[in-house]
């Protein structure tokens, strides 16, 4: 029988779609506004849609749902998923845990695998990669990487270091520079002898 009332049928709600407003995906049409998640109803475009069979969703939800599953995946790098999906109405199973100590068996190998985080001189803590500037053979936090005298921000070519504390240039050589006549040091009038 002939389609009298023009384009293909939408893939969500059954009723026709007209080419303006018409969004192709897996070979079925839809509306603009009916084109979204089937189970987290989020808006859905050709760089966020996932689809299985006959069914679309965002990323996010097809990997929940037809995923790999267990400790470990999650939705990022290094990221530990905690979702079991109960929302989506999927089972998870998990397996029996076992105890394990609060610490390492062997620290040498778990700091050589993670990293021991290093710690600022400024203010003791631990200095991560995203923050860290090296000053004098250590790393710093951007924040604390700022004079000690006059507390100007620091950058690599303004820095200098003195028994592991950080000064401007200006400051280094007010305190710990030369001294005397031709220094910008002068304390006391030479008087001129005939």
């Amino acid at each position: 029988m002939p389609n009298w009332g023009g384009g293909a049928k939408c893939g969500a709600c059954e009723k026709t779609v007209y080419h303006a407003e018409e969004i192709q995906c897996n070979g079925r049409s839809f509306h603009k506004t009916c084109f979204h998640c089937m189970a987290c109803r989020k808006a859905l475009d050709s760089t966020t849609v996932a689809a299985h069979e006959s069914e679309i969703y965002c990323k996010v939800c097809y990997g929940r749902r037809y995923g790999p599953k267990g400790i470990g995946y999650g939705q990022g790098a290094g990221c530990l998923s905690t979702d079991t999906g109960e929302h989506l109405g999927l089972q998870f199973q998990q397996s029996p845990k076992t105890a394990r100590s609060a610490t390492t068996s062997n620290p040498s190998k778990f700091t050589a695998k993670f990293g021991e985080s290093e710690k600022c001189p400024r203010c003791g803590k631990s200095v991560y990669a995203a923050e860290k500037v090296m000053g004098g053979g250590k790393p710093w936090h951007k924040t604390c990487f700022r004079c000690a005298i006059c507390g100007k921000s620091l950058e690599s070519t303004n820095v200098t270091d003195k028994d592991g504390e950080l000064y401007c240039k200006v400051c280094y050589a007010k305190n710990f520079g030369p001294t005397g006549i031709g220094f910008g040091g002068l304390t006391h009038q030479v008087e001129k002898k005939e």
